[in-house]
């Protein structure tokens, strides 16, 4: 951690007493799995005990956290202090990435990209990955919230879970050969 930058580093002590109240946490970590950075989002939660733990949901890595990485700084630019200032976070996610730890995330950022954990394993082309990211950075709060309890809860059955999926990716990126559509509308989309 010692190539954060001074503006990093300052972000990094910002943030870190609110990290044991944060209703989600984005880990930046490397796992043996996966080349590079990993983001794994994990959501907390009480225990019948009255205790707090976190409830992993999934991770954005390799070409996922590349081709959405312009999403995903926008969503973290909207991660807010308690007086609605940003905490900065969209500058840890640079080109290098170089911080390892954990960062609060607030309900509907935490639950979006909880959201993109979720789908991008199954998409493999970079342009619906980015449109799909783009289309979740858009989301109200409500919707964000609707969808992963969709992919998230098994209301009916792993095998419901796995058509909210499908459909949902379906809705946000297209089909595979929609080439030419999903290119005009990631032109009109990008920030």
């Amino acid at each position: 951690m010692s190539d954060l930058s001074k503006r990093q580093a300052e972000i990094i002590r910002t943030v870190e007493p609110l990290l044991k109240s944060s209703p989600w946490v984005m880990r930046i970590t490397v796992r043996k799995d996966y080349t590079g950075p990993v983001l794994v989002l994990s959501e907390r939660y009480s225990t019948e005990k009255k205790t707090e733990k976190l409830r992993e949901y999934g991770c954005i890595y390799n070409g996922a956290l590349r081709y959405c990485r312009k999403a995903i700084q926008i969503m973290l630019s909207e991660v807010t202090d308690e007086a609605g200032r940003s905490l900065g976070l969209d500058e840890l996610i640079d080109d290098k990435i170089v911080y390892r730890g954990n960062l609060p995330l607030n309900e509907t950022i935490g639950a979006k990209l909880a959201l993109l954990a979720k789908l991008h394993p199954q998409v493999r082309r970079a342009d619906r990955l980015e449109l799909m990211a783009w289309r979740i950075e858009r989301f109200t709060r409500e919707e964000t919230l609707y969808w992963l309890t969709k992919v998230s809860v098994p209301t009916y059955g792993r095998r419901g879970i796995e058509w909210a999926k499908s459909g949902l990716r379906l809705m946000l990126a297209g089909r595979q050969d929609d080439k030419k559509v999903i290119q005009d509308i990631l032109d009109k989309i990008r920030k």
